[in-house]
């Protein structure tokens, strides 16, 4: 083997055993791993360091940026669609802008320049389009989710000055075991162990005032399933109580609409000889479908359970008084 290829091999190496060690090796305990010399790590350091992004910390250690490790993936056609398609609905589900999601986004246009020209320009714009100055520009919420990334990745764990919807803001330690885009309300949410009570807590990232990246780690749990958490949720809420079966009945005049979408895993459909569609499915917290239900307006009625169809009902009362209809007038 040539001198080359002797430090060709030794830096992969190094980003072998750096990726190991996040939390950073000295120059003279990559040098005894290694079995070289600390003069040969030292002089090999610079080429290193144009190769991989590091971060040199205060006491002399060194270790992989891993915020900024580019990730090395090979798309075929079909899939890098699928790429584009999950980055359109992120673009346009979320108000806040996103540079990462735009930058990612353009890296695969510009990957399928060869490939595909025609759908390469459209992926490109649609990355301009996700840049624009009209997307809300929210610094504190791009750190947070940053924060949280890192935190995700490395397995550290972070303290967190979160605010209540009553505008009260308590810290927390947390753990963050998944992170959730949520369309409905146009939110990211961070699924984890919160500290206190200490238990599985989910934190509206949005609302997420301060966040700190400590050095304390933590390990997710192998029966960790997010599958399993979300199974009966309809967007983000769960429970470790039974799921609520619920019944829908929609009008003849939407019937053939609702049918079109699978809208929850545990659906079942029926249609009904006057050309309805009776709907039921086990949903966790059935409070949580209260907007796509009320969006279908009198097209839909609520069968069970009974408490939503009160809540519905002292709606309809509410909204007629404010609309000043009565006796169907």
């Amino acid at each position: 083997m040539t001198r080359a290829e002797n430090k060709a091999d030794r830096l992969m190496k190094m980003e072998t055993l750096l990726w190991d060690h996040p939390e950073g090796l000295s120059q003279a305990e990559i040098a005894r791993r290694l079995n070289v010399d600390r003069s040969v790590i030292h002089r090999n350091l610079n080429d290193f360091q144009r190769m991989y992004p590091t971060i040199v910390h205060e006491d002399g250690r060194i270790s992989l940026d891993r915020s900024a490790y580019l990730i090395k993936v090979a798309f075929n056609l079909h899939e890098a669609m699928a790429v584009h398609l999950a980055a359109r609905l992120l673009a346009t589900r979320m108000d806040k802008h996103n540079p990462h999601a735009a930058s990612a986004l353009r890296k695969l246009g510009i990957a399928l320049e060869r490939l595909a020209p025609r759908i390469s320009r459209h992926v490109k714009k649609s990355a301009d389009v996700m840049d624009q100055a009209d997307q809300r520009q929210d610094p504190n919420f791009l750190r947070t989710l940053e924060v949280l990334t890192i935190a995700w990745a490395e397995e550290r764990v972070t303290k967190v000055w979160h605010r209540k919807e009553t505008g009260q803001v308590t810290e927390y330690l947390f753990s963050p075991y998944f992170i959730e885009p949520y369309a409905i309300g146009q939110a990211v949410h961070a699924i984890g162990y919160r500290e206190p009570p200490g238990a599985l807590r989910t934190l509206k990232v949005e609302r997420i005032e301060r966040i700190e990246l400590t050095s304390q780690k933590y390990v997710i749990p192998e029966d960790f399933d997010s599958g399993e958490l979300f199974k009966f949720a309809w967007g983000i809420w769960f429970t470790e109580e039974e799921p609520v079966r619920v019944i829908l009945k929609f009008s003849p005049r939407v019937a053939h609409r609702v049918g079109e979408t699978r809208w929850h895993r545990t659906e079942q459909v029926e249609r009904l000889s006057d050309g309805s569609l009776l709907w039921r499915a086990l949903i966790a917290e059935p409070q949580e479908m209260m907007p796509w239900i009320r969006g279908w307006g009198a097209d839909c009625e609520v069968i069970e359970p009974e408490y939503l169809r009160e809540i519905l009902r002292e709606e309809v009362y509410k909204m007629a008084m404010i609309y000043g209809v009565s006796n169907g007038e």
